[in-house]
């Protein structure tokens, strides 16, 4: 914590208040940010530490989903994300296909699941002939790779 404190000072960061708790930018940068103006979604590997950064997750990830999203570690394994939000969960085949599943109890619509899919795509294009096995699996992980 004491490197932390000193890192921030040292960087010129100022606070900033965030629905839950304080928060810092760069000296300056205190104007607000226009969110993106498309739909994005995205695929992320098990343990990126957008997901795994956060010791309060519900404001990107439903309580609801922790359970087929984490192991028992509490490591966070494949995520699908759409528009900022957590709304399930990816794995990979062993034949290379990158299968995906919606676990958000209200759903995404279809041009979530369209572009969920083109960033599954992209991503199988991506890894090519490589395998991801990752090495804390999860509940949907195990599911979806089997």
């Amino acid at each position: 914590m004491t490197d932390v404190r000193r890192a921030l000072t040292t960087i010129g960061a100022e606070p900033v208040t965030l629905d839950e708790g304080t928060g810092y930018v760069t000296a300056g940068d205190l104007n607000p940010v226009a969110g993106p103006a498309d739909p994005w979604a995205a695929l992320l590997p098990a343990l990126d530490p957008t997901a795994m950064g956060w010791q309060q997750r519900d404001w990107y990830l439903a309580p609801e989903l922790r359970p087929a999203l984490f192991d028992r570690s509490g490591n966070v394994g494949p995520t699908v994300w759409w528009n900022g939000r957590v709304v399930g969960g990816w794995a990979q085949r062993p034949d290379g296909e990158i299968t995906w599943r919606i676990l958000a109890p209200e759903g995404v619509g279809r041009e979530a699941e369209a572009a969920i899919e083109a960033a599954a795509e992209q991503l199988r294009g991506w890894v090519g002939e490589t395998r991801v096995t990752p090495r804390f699996r999860t509940p949907v992980e195990r599911e979806l790779s089997a």
